[in-house]
């Protein structure tokens, strides 16, 4: 029997590509036992149970993008995280562990190393975090989401996706998806999300410009995030605002354009399904949000918007009229559609087994 322990957590950047690596695992080999590792304060804490894995949780050890007085906390907290990792995984005795990179990832890599395990490391984004640098140097296999990747020994697979989004009919799904959110099943539909976490800019931009988008006919589902929030003005169309959509392929299949962030989830689910976007990178970071995007934007199939420039006026005066262009998205979709790897979760679970077998 084939034990894997698969660290990863925070966001839903980290989450979905783990959830979505266990399901391909069971399918490829269901006598697998799989275990999660992730922290008490990330996602992962609610998304991975409800999933049906177990999940094991260790302390979160941040590393600062730059020197500061936290840099000084690292070494003792990341012993501490090393020190009850390596209980866990003497406990579970996997036969590989798998990293995604964040908080959790880095003790996990150490403590592989400590007990000679095979790792295996997968990168989402297009410029590699700094766990993943520090994995990928003692990793037996390091997989990447983008071509280009700058990690050592690097396999382009691309980036594991749930196969109810890497498989799904938008066409099909569609009216069932717009009526779930209580919109209207002909109106152009345009749905914000700036990723499990939301995104202020784009909560307060694009709410802004209700108005305009109801003088287009455009209707609008609004994701703000768990602690985000939108005050359109009211008019006669639908502008359904919601916290958080656990069917994120119910609101992919109700998109004729959708707004939002730069993220490896983001742009991979929306071109694998082919829904033209406008992609707003996060303003902070290494820059990685846009090199995500830069592919599906070069092929025609989304555009890129900076978050400085994603004003209200912006929107009124881009948005309304492109959400309505039903040639013009279609071209974009076209452009999109099949640009981006949808087996990657089969890919990476493969490579997985196969490590395990050794």
């Amino acid at each position: 029997m084939t034990r894997v322990l698969l660290a990863g957590g925070g966001t839903a950047g980290h989450t979905s590509p783990l959830l979505a690596t266990a399901d391909a695992l069971r399918r490829l080999d269901p006598s697998v036992e799989i275990t999660c590792l992730g922290t008490p304060r990330g996602l992962e804490t609610r998304v991975v149970p409800e999933a049906g894995y177990p999940l094991e949780l260790v302390p979160p050890v941040p590393l600062p993008r730059r020197p500061n007085g936290d840099l000084l906390r690292v070494p003792a907290r990341l012993r501490g995280a090393v020190k009850e990792t390596l209980a866990i995984v003497d406990r579970i005795r996997p036969d590989v562990v798998v990293g995604y990179g964040g908080y959790v990832s880095v003790p996990a890599y150490l403590a592989a190393r400590r007990r000679k395990l095979p790792l295996v490391v997968h990168e989402q984004n297009a410029l590699p975090g700094i766990g993943n640098r520090v994995g990928a140097r003692v990793a037996a296999r390091v997989a990447v989401s983008f071509p280009d990747t700058p990690l050592r020994n690097a396999e382009y697979v691309g980036l594991p996706i749930r196969r109810m989004i890497s498989q799904l009919d938008r066409a099909a799904l569609r009216a069932e998806a717009r009526a779930s959110f209580g919109l209207d099943p002909d109106r152009p539909t345009l749905v914000v999300t700036g990723g499990s976490q939301g995104a202020r800019r784009l909560n307060q931009s694009v709410s802004a410009a209700a108005r305009a988008l109801a003088e287009a006919g455009v209707q609008v589902l609004h994701v703000v995030g768990p602690k985000g929030e939108a005050t359109p003005e009211p008019t006669g169309v639908p502008y359904v605002v919601v916290g958080y959509v656990d069917r994120m392929d119910h609101a992919l299949a109700a998109a004729d354009l959708m707004i939002c962030r730069g993220g490896a989830n983001s742009v991979t689910e929306a071109a694998a399904t082919g829904v033209p976007a406008i992609f707003v990178p996060l303003p902070i970071g290494n820059g990685e949000q846009a090199l995500n995007a830069q592919p599906v934007v070069d092929a025609g199939g989304a555009l890129l918007v900076s978050d400085g420039e994603l004003t209200p006026e912006w929107v009124a005066d881009n948005v309304p009229a492109l959400a309505a262009d039903a040639e013009r998205l279609a071209a974009m979709s076209a452009a999109a559609a099949g640009l981006i790897p949808n087996d990657a979760d089969e890919r990476l679970a493969t490579i997985v087994l196969e490590e395990a077998s050794r």
